[in-house]
């Protein structure tokens, strides 16, 4: 690979949300940034940075030949995202078969490493006799969730990745726990603090979850292109805690009450099988029906390969906070420090 002042890497997703503070993060790094747009002149989030734009499509790989000429590193960040409901297979076969064009065109053109940024959900619960968190041993089994097209066809997809990579192409994966932080402009679970931090966050359910800020998953990207190990996934989580810690957490940053209301699990899935009957509500019921499986993780791989050192909870709630007021989506109010 080229030195590292010298190099050249192209971020598939630079226009999103984690895809544009990976671009950022890689030009922090000193490094040549390309990016794929499908609009002309769209920038998200990085319009600032000097940034080579190409015109292309990854549904296109044709598209990509240009872009990838001369790239010694793909950060790829754009992976099909399934958001409606449909067959399982439809969704699976178009998540493959894009992972597969956008590879295949990375190893026509000789590229020297590939950073593939898969989900959580690929990551299942370790076996029951372990005593430990989860972590990158253990695998979702697919048919283990019902009606669930989101987790089998990303599990797919990043099977697809760890087949090219052990048919050569050096590639590392990464799977990112719940990430929040700044720079969001379409909030999705971000949607979710934005409520809560409005007084609306009045209920709270028994599960676990991960949190880590989209700022330390980028830096993970840079750090996986030096470090990380051909063939390996890397959990890049941040915090463990219940939903109520979190919901508390939050709270006190924004300055509004704590939820009061536990919802049981049995209502959570009452309401999973209503979003499974309702097309814009199917993506929802994907994640509802594995609340029961959320969990923590255990990222001492990340954090002893890759050096990842997550910044705390606090910091995160805040700078979003701050930038939701200045979006004009929060009233002017002061968030807590501390």
């Amino acid at each position: 690979m080229s030195e590292s002042k010298n190099r050249v890497v192209l971020v598939l997703g630079a226009t999103g949300y984690i895809g544009g503070h990976v671009a950022r993060a890689a030009h922090q790094a000193g490094w040549r940034v390309r990016a794929l747009r499908r609009r002309p002149g769209a920038t998200g989030n990085i319009g600032d940075l000097p940034v080579e734009w190409h015109e292309g499509d990854i549904d296109r790989p044709s598209s990509l030949v240009h872009a990838l000429r001369g790239v010694d590193v793909v950060l790829h960040a754009a992976g099909y995202y399934p958001r409606a409901g449909g067959r399982v297979a439809d969704h699976v076969g178009k998540g493959v078969r894009q992972t597969r064009d956008v590879l295949e065109a990375c190893r026509q053109a000789e590229v020297r490493k590939v950073v593939y940024t898969s989900t959580l959900t690929t990551v299942g619960p370790p076996p029951r006799d372990a005593a430990r968190l989860a972590d990158e041993r253990d695998l979702y089994l697919p048919g283990s969730l019902p009606t669930a097209f989101y987790y089998e066809c990303k599990y797919a997809m990043e099977g697809e990745a760890l087949r090219f990579c052990a048919g050569g192409l050096p590639l590392v994966v990464l799977n990112p726990t719940a990430v929040l932080g700044p720079g969001d402009s379409t909030p999705t679970l971000g949607g979710v603090i934005l409520a809560a931090a409005r007084g609306r966050g009045w209920a709270w359910l028994e599960a676990e979850v991960n949190i880590v800020d989209v700022r330390d998953v980028a830096q993970a990207h840079v750090a996986a292109v030096e470090r990380g190990e051909s063939g390996q996934r890397y959990l890049i989580g941040g915090h463990n805690l219940t939903v109520r810690e979190a919901m508390d957490r939050l709270a006190a940053v924004a300055g509004v009450p704590p939820p009061r209301v536990h919802i049981p699990l049995a209502m959570i899935g009452a309401a999973a099988w209503v979003s499974d009957r309702l097309p814009a509500l199917s993506l929802l019921g994907n994640h509802l029906h594995a609340i029961r499986h959320w969990q923590g993780y255990d990222t001492s791989r990340a954090r002893e390969k890759l050096g990842l050192s997550p910044r705390p909870l606090e910091e995160t709630l805040r700078d979003m906070l701050e930038e939701y007021v200045a979006r004009g989506w929060l009233p002017r109010k002061p968030i807590v420090v501390g």
